[in-house]
This record gives structure tokens, sequence and C-alpha cells, in this order.
């Protein structure tokens, strides 16, 4: 399967990571409002995005996404890593991957692509899965819709799919939201985390 490396990317993204071989588009031109930037967690005021800046350049504004470069200039790093600590601090795993993820918000990458790939890592070690090593740098526009999954890096997709239900901190106030970041699971679930991704449907 064809994926787009995402930042902290969403649980139908981990699902198709823990159920199929991967292969990493990292071609292709940079999009705005897509997965490669952003990704969403839950928090006691409910859905939260945390967005990337990143550095355009050009006036045509087409750029490839391996050439994007973050913008260290404006600190998210730390209004991420603030945002992260604030709604899992209180989630039943949050301490024991809190060391995973600290240092993503620590050492900053030059590039979007790296550090979006070290995030799904980080995530991928935490739940004892391997990382998949396979990239692709030459577009394909064409691919073969039964191996082409690269359309869950737009955000603004209408996906049919929503995550089977699991414990979520705030689902109290605010009911249960699906296919967040996949460290909500995560935080959440623990361990079993693993199970659950190997048992989603993957028919988005």
């Amino acid at each position: 399967m064809y994926l787009h490396p995402a930042y902290l990317p969403n649980i139908a993204n981990l699902a198709l990571m823990a159920q199929e071989e991967i292969i990493w588009d990292i071609s292709g031109n940079f999009q705005k409002q897509t997965y490669r930037n952003r990704t969403f967690i839950a928090t006691d005021q409910g859905k939260l995005l945390l967005s990337i800046p990143v550095i355009h350049k050009g006036k045509s504004g087409h750029q490839n996404y391996k050439d994007i470069l973050v913008d260290h200039s404006q600190p998210w790093m730390r209004t991420h890593w603030r945002g992260i600590e604030t709604a899992y601090r209180t989630s039943p795993f949050f301490e024991y991957y809190e060391h995973y993820f600290k240092p993503l918000f620590e050492e900053q990458e030059r590039y979007l692509i790296d550090f979006n790939l070290k995030s799904i890592e980080i995530l991928l070690n935490c739940l004892q899965l391997p990382m998949p090593q396979k990239q692709n740098e030459t577009y394909i526009k064409n691919l073969d819709p039964s191996i082409d999954r690269r359309f869950l890096i737009d955000a603004k997709r209408n996906l049919e799919y929503n995550s089977t239900e699991y414990h979520q901190v705030f689902s109290d106030k605010h009911g249960f939201i699906g296919n967040l970041s996949a460290l909500d699971l995560i935080c959440n679930e623990g361990p079993s985390a693993a199970a659950y991704l190997k048992n989603e449907a993957l028919d988005f």
C-alpha cells in the first residue's frame, strides 16, 4: 500500500500500517490543509488541531513534499507538547509512553518529511510494530486503486470511516471522537492498541 507520511497520523493510517506492507510516497507537491503537517487530538474542550508551520518558497506555491522546511521561528513544538500533556496527562498510559514522545518536541528537524517519519516510528515503537522502510521518490499519478491509499493524507476528504470506539479521557463531556491521532489511542489503550489496530476494518 502506498501512503504519504503524516504528522502523528490518525488511526486509519496506523491500522493500515499494522495490517499491510507500506511504501512511503514522499513525492508530489505539498498541499495545504492536509495531514502532512496537521493532526487532531482530544482535549477537555473537544477536538484540537495541532498544525506545524512550514516555510513556503517561490510565488507559484508548488513545492515538493520532501523539500518542505519546518518553520522553527515559531514556538510550535512547545505549544504542541503542552497541548498533548494537557490532553493526556490523566489518561491511563501517558506516563508510560511520555518518554517516547517528549524528545520529538525537543529535537528540531529541518525537513517536515523527516519529522513526520520520526513521529510515525515513535508510534510504531510504542506498539512494537515494525517501521516500513520502502520509499518511492518518483511521483506516480495513476496508481492501481487497490494499492493506493494516498488519499488518507487529505484532511478535507469526507472519509467514510469512523474508528471503533475505545475509552477516551473526556468522552463523558464530548462523547467518542473517532479517527484522531493514534497518539490518542495509545495513551488511552496502551499495549492493547496494537491488537485494536490489527482488527480494524480497512474498508475506507
